[in-house]
């Protein structure tokens, strides 16, 4: 998902305008995915390198403007896992693009600490527009305790005229000395009815609307990427009965992550409904029966150990079909 196909949504622009008002040099946007860090985050450096820039942000028409929009400004360098940069369009280094397309090594899912140390020297070189440089780290929980020490040094000491912005969907795993250096800002969780009439004008029915918000636990923007990864919404409502009955079919297009994810949402409703909670993820007629709250602990349990190693399973058919016999197995357990 590009943000230059999907259009700004109204409670990122009132923080982009709050947060251009205040002075800084360092900033942490923090919350749960879906709520739009990455965008906030590149609405800010786009502002703050923008030769006419508004109280409400970029002018959307200057050379700066346009560099960022085809990717090529000298004085903003964007720090993501090599995966995510691929996915939004950002260039890779001259090396690492070779590397990658000689088949050395595959895109990486975390921030190389190489990339670090290429954003350090470039936080000390001279503006190439004369109006400052700026740093987007996205996300950032994706810096290893190398490549975080490499930035912290940085933070601690920064040159003149850069400024960063960290966007974050799990702050806590940053370094405690790293969150001290910036000034943190919680993303704004929006309204229902505010995400609703953003997912209608991004082009969805108001009931598919519903049903991706409500299977993205509220997060707008999660709903936005179900939605254009092909799924139904009835194939998501059809989804409890199914893992009930152990039909890996129902799973069959999905990655080793995005099952894990689905089952840990399955879980969560039937936690909250053991306890007499309302589901988040699911209407309540489309879950099964509630299992013990012991059996639903453990499967609780088994799902984090399976997220730790879900970007590399040993054999992708086969984790699907445990994870469903697992599940199957709680769902019908006595205990």
């Amino acid at each position: 998902m590009s943000e230059a196909t999907v259009a700004l949504a109204p409670w990122i622009a009132v923080q982009r305008t709050s947060l251009l008002a205040q002075r800084g040099h360092a900033w942490l946007l923090q919350g749960p995915s879906g709520l739009g860090q990455y965008a906030l985050g590149l609405e800010m450096v786009r502002a703050w390198l923008c030769d006419a820039p508004t109280e409400q942000g970029a002018c959307g028409q200057c050379g700066s403007c346009h560099a960022i929009d085809v990717r090529t400004h000298a004085d903003l360098c964007v720090l993501m896992p090599e995966v995510q940069m691929m996915a939004l369009g950002w260039p890779l280094s001259e090396k690492a693009q070779a590397d990658i397309d000689d088949k050395k090594r595959k895109p990486s899912r975390e921030i190389r600490v190489e990339a670090m140390r290429d954003a350090v020297e470039f936080s000390q070189r001279t503006s190439a527009r004369g109006k400052g440089k700026a740093v987007l780290v996205y996300p950032a929980e994706q810096m290893n305790h190398v490549t975080a020490n490499a930035l912290l040094k940085t933070l601690e000491e920064p040159p003149g005229d850069v400024r960063f912005v960290l966007a974050s969907e799990a702050a806590h795993q940053l370094l405690p000395t790293i969150r001290s250096r910036c000034l943190g800002h919680p993303m704004v969780w929006p309204a229902e009815a505010d995400s609703l009439a953003w997912l209608q004008a991004q082009g969805l029915a108001r009931d598919a609307a519903a049903s991706f918000l409500r299977a993205a636990g509220g997060r707008p923007e999660d709903a936005l990427a179900l939605a254009q990864s092909g799924r139904s919404p009835q194939a998501w409502s059809a989804l409890p009965q199914a893992v009930a009955r152990g039909d890996v079919t129902a799973l069959g297009d999905w990655a080793p992550a995005q099952v894990i994810d689905a089952l840990q949402k399955l879980c969560h409703d039937l936690l909250a409904a053991s306890v007499g909670a309302a589901p988040r993820y699911f209407a309540p007629a489309d879950l099964p029966k509630t299992p013990p709250l012991g059996a639903l602990t453990r499967w609780s349990r088994a799902l984090a150990k399976a997220a730790r190693t879900a970007d590399h399973p040993f054999n992708g058919g086969l984790m699907l079909e445990a994870l469903v016999a697992q599940a199957r197995n709680t769902l019908h357990s006595k205990h």
